[in-house]
């Protein structure tokens, strides 16, 4: 690992090495924050961006799982804003990569954010602050959004539950610097604190999410090669459901002898069986 006072000392340069290095240089004005700062915040601030190195030999451990709290709820919009032009509140910006252990990013992941507005209120008869997403064929996501309030017990977060394609959920929570409740906070894990900048009236905020597999698991719309079972017609409508199908709200569909109901219209593809994402299916 390369000290402060040489950054790129070593032959092997990681990642985070490099990144750190652009940080020292002046190059990303970011306030003080715990997460993994990214390389296209350099280019955002008129550097050059820099590609993930081969050998990226960093260490990183896989994002720390937190608490899903009270107020998850399923079926969220697929949306990557949360906000309307009249929305009250300090505009932000999250943006970052999904990766496996190896830092390969990871296309298709499922993140499904939920957060509490400007005076600390969760919505739990809509969908107001609730939205998923799937990251893109790089790894990257973008959530536009606000600066969660605060409320009694807790300090300022952002809820987050992350899934690669057919991979275990991780349930993790994302936090601000320099929070003076971060030191109160009974949970409060400065390992998940994103790097954010103030950009006029708003921030903009980054953090990657490193997900507990191996590989670059990549959604298919084909079910080669899947276990899933063949489809067939079931009484009542309802289908067996197939990797590949267009489903919309509304559709039924059993998986392993169990009835879903897709709740948000999507193609299914192999890694995303009903019970796996309840973000689109709910159990009857």
């Amino acid at each position: 690992m390369s000290t402060p006072h040489n950054p790129l000392g070593d032959r092997q340069i990681s990642r985070k090495s490099l990144l750190k290095a652009a940080a020292l240089a002046g190059a990303v004005p970011v306030l003080i924050g715990g997460g993994t700062a990214l390389a296209r915040d350099t280019a955002a601030a008129g550097g050059t961006a820099a590609p993930l190195t081969p050998d990226c030999h960093d260490g990183d451990a896989p994002t720390g799982e937190q608490i899903e709290g009270p107020y998850f709820k399923p079926g969220s919009p697929l949306r990557t804003s949360l906000v309307t032009a009249g929305t009250p509140g300090t505009p932000l910006t999250v943006s970052g990569y999904v990766f496996g252990r190896n830092c390969a990013p990871i296309s298709g992941a499922l993140l499904d954010f939920w957060q509490a507005d400007t005076n600390g209120n969760y919505d739990n008869s809509g969908y107001t602050f609730r939205g998923h997403q799937f990251s893109d064929a790089n790894g990257a996501y973008t959530l536009t959004t606000i600066v969660p309030g605060l409320y009694p017990g807790r300090t300022r977060h952002i809820h987050v539950k992350v899934q690669a394609p057919g991979q275990p959920i991780l349930t993790t929570q994302l936090y601000f610097p320099n929070e003076p409740r971060n030191a109160t906070d009974t949970i409060f894990d400065p390992a998940l604190v994103m790097t954010v900048r103030q950009v006029g009236n708003g921030r903009e905020a980054s953090f990657d999410f490193v997900l507990n597999v191996n590989g670059t698991p990549k959604p298919s719309t084909s079910p080669t090669g899947s276990s899933s079972p063949s489809p067939s017609s079931s009484p009542g409508g309802t289908t067996t459901w197939k990797a590949g199908t267009s489903y919309k709200a509304g559709d039924q569909v059993t998986y392993n002898g169990v009835t879903y109901v897709c709740i948000q219209a999507h193609t299914a593809f192999v890694g995303w069986e009903p019970p796996n994402v309840p973000a689109l299916w709910s159990r009857r």
